[in-house]
């Protein structure tokens, strides 16, 4: 949800070197972009652990010499990492107790607090100055969130599906039944493995359930439950590969998560599941995805965890979700010779 505002900032300093520092897990969602020239990696768990490592961080980032810190992040730390690091504009959000450290403390539009949130990073360009539209005037016109995927992500996708006995020619639906943020965020797994049962029936497509390694014995349960065969590679593959994997299906269905985004940046036909969250602050940006939502008194509550009967997810019908699927389905074979 931030591209657009990276993508601004190059438009803005065409011939600038532009570093992005990142956790070292999300590197790859960057492996293949054109608005970066260097990714540095913030390793919190390895050589950037603890004050020692954060001083090891601050000292290579000054030898760096940066003219210019965006901190697209709220948090405190990457205030004082830039603080600390002497680099001379720091611009930011005047949040959690970090304006002194920057010298642009910005002050959130009123116009985009209710508007999608790719909105609220470019709005920190317009509120410093650095760019002359305001957010909300630009909302409407076309915000380009595309990335690209390495090609060796490619071939080890390929791999993974060729040991598993898929053509290259074969169509693939993904199922993302899981959500790193709470069980409120996550329709129901019998759910998910009818649908699969569903479209592999009807279309004879592969069906490939994704997630992360602590996902994995909740995909592979789904897997079970279904009485065609299921590709788990939940937990199986790097982020480039799962990238390129996602970018191979021909439809994803998807819980509200990062996966989503993903299929959305990389232009995937998809059905995204929301619940517990906002799909106007959080949806996919995409004119390829489709929100499957049931509206109820509570929704949207933003609870990691429902107290009472999680109506929002139950009132989501298999039915309905495979006819959306069909639908989307049977344009993408129309396009195919």
């Amino acid at each position: 949800m931030s591209v657009p505002a990276m993508r601004q900032l190059r438009r803005i300093f065409p011939g600038a070197h532009i570093s992005l520092l990142v956790r070292p897990w999300v590197r790859d969602v960057y492996s293949a972009v054109d608005f970066v020239d260097r990714i540095l990696d913030f390793d919190k768990e390895g050589e950037h652990r603890g004050w020692v490592g954060r001083t090891r961080l601050v000292q290579g980032l000054r030898r760096m010499k940066f003219d210019l810190a965006l901190l697209l992040q709220n948090a405190f730390e990457a205030a004082f990492l830039a603080w600390a690091a002497r680099i001379p504009v720091r611009i930011g959000y005047a949040r959690d107790a970090r304006s002194l450290m920057l010298t642009h403390s910005c002050r959130i539009d009123p116009q985009i607090r209710k508007a999608h949130q790719i909105y609220y990073y470019l709005g920190l360009l317009s509120a410093s100055g650095l760019s002359e539209l305001r957010p909300h005037d630009a909302q409407g016109q076309e915000v380009d969130i595309r990335i690209g995927v390495r090609q060796s992500d490619v071939e080890g996708a390929r791999i993974l599906l060729a040991s598993a006995g898929i053509r290259d020619d074969e169509l693939l639906v993904g199922l993302n039944p899981g959500a790193h943020f709470g069980s409120a965020k996550r329709w129901l797994p019998d759910r998910y493995a009818r649908v699969g049962d569903a479209l592999a029936g009807r279309y004879r497509v592969r069906i490939i359930l994704f997630g992360s390694p602590g996902e994995r014995p909740f995909a592979e349960a789904i897997a079970g439950q279904m009485t065609h065969p299921a590709l788990v590679l939940a937990g199986r593959t790097t982020l480039g590969e799962l990238m390129a994997l996602i970018r191979r299906c021909s439809l994803f269905i998807t819980n509200d998560s990062g996966p989503m985004h993903l299929a959305a940046a990389l232009d995937v036909p998809q059905l995204a599941i929301f619940g517990s969250t906002s799909e106007a602050a959080t949806g996919p940006w995409s004119d390829r995805a489709e929100i499957i939502k049931e509206p109820v008194e509570c929704s949207p509550c933003f609870r990691r965890e429902c107290p009472i009967d999680l109506r929002c997810m139950t009132g989501i019908t298999v039915e309905r979700v495979v006819s959306a699927a069909e639908r989307r389905l049977d344009a993408v074979l129309k396009e195919i010779p």
